[in-house]
């Protein structure tokens, strides 16, 4: 107890420098576990993707379209269980601000996705209204929509103006998965583009091939690409995972800069403590050479010191950790709307802020002990300083 007593009266010793430094420690562990979480978020949309799913795209690019033909095709493989036609629509809705997908599916989607969670009585309604899009529980939320509500639209990619009814609105089943999405019957958006633009219709931008055994993803991709090979329209088929990787890998030097900078600041915690700490040991010389005169062993110094390391690091990974918390949730209401489909601090970066400042406190207590434990008593009482 008495130990204890001594580790809290050391840190308290200079208060102004023991309380800057556990704001140090507190804004860095912030800053950490801020990057980390964009950086983690970021990246779970991949990690979100269905092991169960392919994507057949255009071999060039997925903006190139394929022939509905394509589908009764892709069905005949053994192996493939659904498949489902999508259509990236685009649009703008009220502004151009107002970012979210917005793509046009074949009903089978939502069996295709089931982290996409529809009640069965407004799904009935979306299947019975020609016009009826489902929307994601966020869209809702941000634009105050409830099921009933109109939706009007104005193309680009399909130019003209294009009313929706919000016939149901569906939840997501993890938290990483997307709720700012807008899905509707790509029948009505082929009807249409059939009567205003007839060279573009029967036509989808990708497939998504929902499979039994996810570990037949390459052969059936190879199988579904050799079908097609030598048209006119080449495709490629990879796993939804790889799909997604390649829109994230355009920001991928951003994210790993990122990465990097959440464990250079790991870095700075550590010197900002080990210079207090050596400060304090410093400090602190004749009082260890006292203590090794009162017959205080080296276990005994050992535990002051790292015990002082500990406690600071501590409070102020505690507090950086609890401040964590609504500084994320303010970043997400001032970040533009559909930047971020979700986000949340994970886990795991709860855990690495924790473990680094356990870390730190340690690494940070190594100098000081080594110091302390080598300088001899006589050398200690000399010491002025």
């Amino acid at each position: 107890m008495k130990v204890f007593k001594l580790i809290f009266k050391n840190a308290l010793r200079h208060k102004l420098r023991t309380f800057l430094t556990i704001l140090g420690i507190s804004i860095a562990v912030i800053a950490f576990g801020l990057l980390r979480t964009v950086v983690t978020i970021w990246s779970s949309s991949v990690d979100a993707a269905g092991a169960d799913r392919l994507i057949t795209r255009q071999s060039v690019s997925f903006i190139f379209p394929l022939p509905l033909a394509y589908k009764p095709k892709i069905e005949m493989i053994q192996g493939v269980t659904k498949v489902c036609g999508g259509v990236w629509f685009g649009g703008v809705y009220k502004d151009k601000s107002n970012f979210f997908a917005r793509s046009a599916y074949d009903d089978n989607m939502f069996e295709v996705y089931p982290e996409f969670v529809v009640a069965p009585k407004e799904f009935d309604e979306y299947k019975k209204t020609r016009n009826g899009c489902v929307i994601g529980s966020g869209i809702a939320q941000q634009y105050k929509l409830k099921v009933g509500d109109q939706m009007v639209l104005d193309g680009d990619i399909f130019p003209g103006r294009w009313e929706f009814v919000v016939s149901a609105i569906y939840k997501p089943k993890n938290k990483n998965t997307d709720a700012t999405q807008m899905f509707f019957h790509f029948d009505y958006l082929n009807e249409r583009v059939k009567q205003e633009y007839p060279g573009r219709g029967d036509m989808v931008f990708w497939y998504v091939v929902q499979i039994n055994d996810p570990a037949k993803s390459a052969q059936i991709s190879e199988q579904i690409d050799s079908i097609f090979k030598n048209s006119t329209a080449e495709t490629k088929t990879e796993t939804e995972r790889a799909f997604t990787q390649s829109f994230v890998a355009a920001s991928s030097a951003i994210i790993t800069a990122m990465n990097y900078m959440s464990y250079a600041i790991i870095g700075i915690i550590m010197l900002v403590l080990a210079n207090t700490m050596i400060m304090s040991a410093r400090e602190r010389t004749r009082e260890y050479a006292v203590f090794k005169t009162l017959g205080y062993s080296a276990f005994h110094l050992t535990g002051l010191i790292l015990g002082e390391s500990l406690l600071i690091s501590c409070i102020g990974g505690g507090v950086g950790i609890a401040l964590l918390y609504p500084i994320v949730a303010g970043f997400e209401q001032v970040m533009p709307k559909g930047f971020f489909p979700f986000f949340f601090i994970e886990p795991v970066t709860v855990i690495l802020a924790t473990g680094s400042a356990l870390l730190i406190g340690v690494l940070a207590a190594v100098f000081p002990i080594h110091k302390a434990l080598n300088t001899k008593i006589v050398d200690g009482f000399r010491f002025v300083g």
